[in-house]
Formats: C-alpha cells, sequence, structure tokens
C-alpha cells in the first residue's frame, strides 16, 4: 500500500485509514477479522472516537500486541474543557494504551461549534493538557458538512492543529463554494505543514428511506466494486491527501482495499462517476 508523510508529524502513514466507526455495533470476533484484514491489507493507521459506540473496546485488546505498529488517532466530542479531559482519559483506558498519537476535536464543522471547542475552557484547552502531560503527541480537527474546510481554515488560523479531517469526493467538488474553500484550506494547510485526511469517499447519498439501510453507514455508501474504485482512485489523485478513512462498515473495507492496489486514473474515475445515478452530496440532510 502507498503511504504519505502526515505533515510535521513525520508518520508515513497508510492512504487508507481503518475507519474504526465500523466497529462501533459488531461483536468482537467481527472486529478481529476486520483489524486483522485491515492489517494484513497494509494499513497501519488507525482512527476510533469515544462517540463510535463500542469501537474502542473492540480495538483495545489488540493494543498490546499492536501498538508499535499503528499510528492510534481517537477523537472526543465534547465541547467543555472537563468533560473532553475525561473523554481523552476514559479513550485511553478503552483502547488499553497509555498514550494516543492524536487526539482530534470530534465533528466541528461550522464556527459555532468552532467557537464552543477553542473558548478558554472549552475541549481544545484539555487536548492541549493531554499533550503537555504526554497522553497524547498531537492534536487535531474533524468535521463534517458543506461549511467543514472552511471552518478547518478557521480553525489552522486560532491554532496550529497538527492535522485535518475534512469531506472530499467528486460530487462536493462540483460545488463551486466547496471547492474554494478546500483550495484555501490545502494552502493553509501546506504553508502549517500539517496533515490532510479525508472522509465520505464512498458516499453516494443521503439514505432515502432509513428504514430500509442496508449498511451501518449514517449515508448511502456506493456498493459496486467499479464505483468504489472511482471513489478512491479520484480522492487519491489529489496529492495533497495524505490519507483517507474506510467507510463505517465492515464489509466495504475488501472493496476499498483492492481499489487502493487497482487504481485509475483521476480522469478517468471522475467520468465514471460522473454517470452513477443518484450521486449526491451526504450533507444535504444529515442525520446526525
Amino acid at each position: 500500500m502507498e503511504h504519505r508523510r502526515l505533515g510535521r508529524l513525520g508518520h508515513e502513514s497508510s492512504v487508507l485509514i481503518y475507519g474504526a466507526a465500523a466497529l462501533a455495533e459488531v461483536d468482537q470476533d467481527v472486529a478481529d477479522e476486520s483489524i486483522s484484514t485491515a492489517l494484513d491489507g497494509g494499513i497501519n493507521h488507525v482512527d476510533v472516537a469515544a462517540s463510535y459506540g463500542d469501537a474502542e473496546l473492540r480495538l483495545g485488546p489488540w493494543m498490546p500486541e499492536i501498538r508499535d505498529r499503528v499510528f492510534l488517532a481517537s477523537k472526543t466530542g465534547e465541547r467543555g474543557k472537563d468533560a473532553a479531559w475525561a473523554q481523552i482519559n476514559a479513550s485511553l483506558e478503552r483502547l488499553q494504551t497509555d498514550h494516543l498519537d492524536l487526539i482530534q476535536l470530534h465533528a466541528i464543522g461550522d464556527l459555532a461549534e468552532l467557537d464552543r471547542a477553542t473558548a478558554d475552557d472549552g475541549a481544545l484547552a484539555a487536548a492541549v493538557r493531554a499533550q503537555e502531560e504526554g497522553l497524547v503527541r498531537a492534536v487535531g480537527i474533524t468535521g463534517h458538512g458543506e461549511q467543514a474546510a472552511a471552518t478547518h481554515l478557521e480553525a489552522l488560523r486560532r491554532f496550529p492543529f497538527a492535522t485535518v479531517l475534512t469531506p472530499l469526493n467528486p460530487v462536493l467538488w462540483r460545488d463551486d463554494r466547496f471547492r474554494a474553500d478546500y483550495g484555501a484550506l490545502v494552502a493553509e494547510v501546506q504553508r502549517q505543514d500539517a496533515g490532510l485526511m479525508t472522509i465520505k469517499t464512498v458516499s453516494r447519498r443521503n439514505w432515502p428511506d432509513l428504514d430500509r439501510k442496508t449498511h451501518a453507514t449514517w449515508y448511502e455508501p456506493f456498493t459496486d466494486p467499479g464505483l468504489i474504485r472511482a471513489a478512491v482512485s479520484w480522492v487519491l489523485a489529489h496529492q495533497e491527501v495524505t490519507g483517507l478513512a474506510t467507510a463505517g462498515d465492515v464489509r466495504l473495507l475488501p472493496a476499498m482495499l483492492a481499489a487502493e492496489r487497482e487504481r485509475t486514473s483521476g480522469p478517468d474515475a471522475e467520468a465514471l462517476l460522473a454517470r452513477a445515478p443518484d450521486y449526491a452530496s451526504p450533507f444535504v440532510d444529515m442525520p446526525i
């Protein structure tokens, strides 16, 4: 698997990041199989969050064996300093490790959320304390929504986050405003030498009927291997991207691993996805 430097942190991260949201509601046997598949496929970067159900608990038993082989990132969705501090420490306990490589302020998708998290008594203060005390190596930020890229640009103006995790896929790219916001974010990321990761690579659209969901993802994903290959190929054709998070359903991981191995060109991928039926932003009517 290809590796790319995670900004100034220097870690050579696999371009596929194991999206441990897929472990939120599975038992340990299913989790073990998925984690083994990821490691065997060359993934060396794991992304989880305190809010991902039992995901940290499913990863925890693996840490004594693999901790020195993976870049381990978690997230806090709390906005207050005390609550975030407690959650960071709970994540360490659940993950059975004494430190994280990265703690990320989670789901910061607009300026109101950014203001809350970066206030004097906000979650950022807890993340900085955790870094100062050696519980985490670095602090990053994540977010969903049409405003995410612009919000993350403002975040980098306020604090030197080591990484940014922001959405990107071809259907979002078609929007002129989104593309301009993303371009400005990339310029600042490169100026600060931060790592830029992406999400929602294989998102197809919002679920048209939540009662008929077929996957654990909150958006309807592509399931056709050719379209998954195109989506992964298109994102990884963006050389500024250090990695993309795999989808939040364990059944999609093998197709994403195959897609990374068998990439097509960015233009060919975009042309194929342009013909995909019902391809739309997943942020039109977010259920979370």
